[in-house]
């Protein structure tokens, strides 16, 4: 990071170690397991001494319309929450993101842990890029419906009518977790699924910029900003996850050839 010119990056996404105390493996059967330790001597005071610096080398790094993504959990995120309110200032946090999902074991003595928080930091805020994505379904019990079949609500104004797009994404995701048989899953013990990367690339990045990972495991954040054509930038302490990573990303744009010239054949000629 300290070799990187002030303002490269566009984008930044960060999925560090996430202050669990334990090892972080992979499982297989078929031979030793890819992972890395979160175990900390120092206890927390050591984590964080080693998480500030990096994130002070992001705050130096962004452009002044980038964004930073740090993907956390129940562990840590309150005091990163924290750090990153003194380096970024607070006026510059945008949100604390909730990503939330039904996969893993069940809990006897409390409510079940099914979310990660993502905190949401603009270099500038007001001059960050923000794409506003929609999905989904509105609610449309009791609501009454034109001519045409169309849900509206009556306001003082008249007819209101609801975006034909869906709703505009809040700050509370629901993608699944990656299942131990998922498709996507490769030799790496904290893999996020595509869709979750595919998602804050869309909404924060542009075709073409520069996108960065600087804890990048398996390569998950690398694969999906090369489908969508953003140029890379990754690192990770792991020679195993680097390893994985490379091969990942060779993969993904020989798929992306592949299918550009699929596209440029057309049906007709490929009939």
């Amino acid at each position: 990071m300290q070799r990187l010119p002030d303002g490269c990056c566009d984008l930044i996404y960060l999925d560090p170690p996430f202050f669990t105390g334990r090892q972080r493996l992979s499982n297989r059967s078929d031979g030793p397991s890819n992972g890395y330790s979160d175990r900390w001597t120092g206890g927390l005071k050591s984590y964080l001494a080693f998480m500030h610096p990096r994130l002070v080398e992001c705050h130096r790094l962004l452009a002044a319309h980038g964004s930073l993504y740090v993907h956390l959990d129940w562990r840590a995120a309150h005091y990163l929450r924290v750090q990153l309110d003194t380096i970024f200032g607070e006026a510059n946090f945008l949100n604390e993101i909730v990503w939330h999902y039904r996969t893993g074991g069940v809990a006897s003595r409390w409510f079940g842990r099914k979310h990660d928080t993502i905190l949401l930091y603009a270099r500038q805020a007001g001059r960050h890029r923000f794409n506003v994505l929609r999905e989904g379904l509105y609610r449309t019990d009791g609501l009454k419906h034109d001519e045409s079949g169309r849900p509206y609500k009556m306001t003082r104004k008249g007819r209101l009518y609801f975006h034909a797009d869906g709703p505009a994404l809040t700050d509370v995701w629901d993608i699944p977790f990656l299942s131990t048989v998922s498709s996507e899953r490769v030799d790496w013990p904290t893999q996020k699924p595509l869709a979750l990367l595919d998602r804050i690339l869309r909404v924060s990045s542009r075709k073409g910029d520069v996108v960065a990972d600087f804890f990048c495991g398996s390569g998950t954040t690398l694969v999906a900003a090369r489908r969508l054509g953003r140029r890379i930038v990754g690192c990770d302490v792991s020679a195993q996850a680097v390893r994985i990573a490379t091969r990942r990303i060779a993969d993904a744009e020989t798929q992306t050839v592949r299918g550009r010239r699929s596209r440029s054949i057309g049906p007709q000629a490929r009939s």
